[in-house]
């Protein structure tokens, strides 16, 4: 893996020191004789090379020195000022060799770049397992993810459910109260008219003669049932009616309540329409 890094640091470095040491032929062996101009281009690569051997030397032993590192940045830039002042005094194509005159310092750096892919380097073991904590993770994540959605679904269905059953029984619960309304209506309509007041007096003014009853409307709730009148017991006059309702109600201590009585005048056999009945319970209560 190291290759993908080492391999273009190497190439670039050897360009460089290619191009340094031909630059500086060309450049001073006009000036100075030519093996002058020779020792002076291999003392830059030779500078620039054994530092780099030096620092690569401490990178394999886990160490790093300023001071070295320094010196081989110093060599770099020489060699990039030698390509720069190369290219500013030539004559023919100068654009050309200042175009190529960072190459020092590209091969400085991607030799920077190789150090730290080696200080930041994993063994194949370590990138399987963090593969893995990174697998689990997002296997993890995406359960939970389901998980979620799916309590939401279902949370969605009983909320969908609840709220449909409880519009059937509004519904249903209107239209019973619309139905009641309707009969209580007519009930009252009924209690309220001429011609039911004219229909109760002609039956029962037979019974009780000059008594207009007043129809009340029904209660709703639990009801205790009547015995049924005996027709052959003896009508009651009021002041009898009055002295035996009297009795029954005051028979026990407190006073028994209007049913109660009822319940019992019944139970004993004796004959009252249900408005006489109530009126002597009015008068001697």
């Amino acid at each position: 893996m190291s290759a993908k890094t080492v391999l273009p640091a190497v190439a670039m470095t050897a360009v460089s020191m290619v191009l340094t040491l031909a630059v500086v032929m060309m450049w001073l062996g006009t000036a100075v004789p030519w093996p002058v101009a020779l020792v002076v281009g291999l003392g830059i690569d030779g500078g620039w090379l054994a530092t780099l051997a030096y620092e690569r030397r401490l990178a394999a032993q886990g160490d790093h020195n300023r001071a070295v590192t320094a010196v081989g940045w110093s060599f770099g830039i020489l060699a990039a000022g030698v390509l720069v002042a190369h290219a500013l005094t030539a004559e023919h194509s100068p654009g050309a060799w200042l175009a190529v005159a960072w190459l020092p310092i590209a091969a400085k750096a991607l030799w920077l770049v190789h150090s730290l892919w080696e200080r930041t380097a994993l063994t194949p073991l370590a990138l399987d397992a963090i593969q893995g904590i990174h697998q689990e993770a997002r296997d993890e994540a995406a359960v939970a993810r389901a998980r979620l959605r799916a309590e939401a679904a279902t949370e969605e269905t009983r909320l969908t459910a609840v709220t449909a059953a409880g519009a059937r029984v509004a519904r249903v619960q209107a239209k019973t109260a619309q139905t009641l309304a309707g009969a209580w209506s007519t009930l009252e309509t009924a209690r309220k008219g001429e011609e039911t007041g004219r229909a109760l007096t002609s039956v029962t003014s037979p019974v009780t003669p000059g008594v207009t009853p007043r129809w009340e409307l029904p209660v709703w709730g639990p009801t205790e049932p009547v015995p049924a009148l005996e027709t052959a017991a003896p009508a009651l006059s009021d002041e009898a009616l009055d002295a035996l309702v009297d009795e029954i109600r005051t028979s026990e201590v407190p006073s028994l309540s209007y049913r109660e009585m009822a319940a019992r005048f019944r139970a004993a056999g004796h004959s009252a329409s249900e408005v006489r009945l109530r009126a002597a319970w009015k008068r001697v209560a």
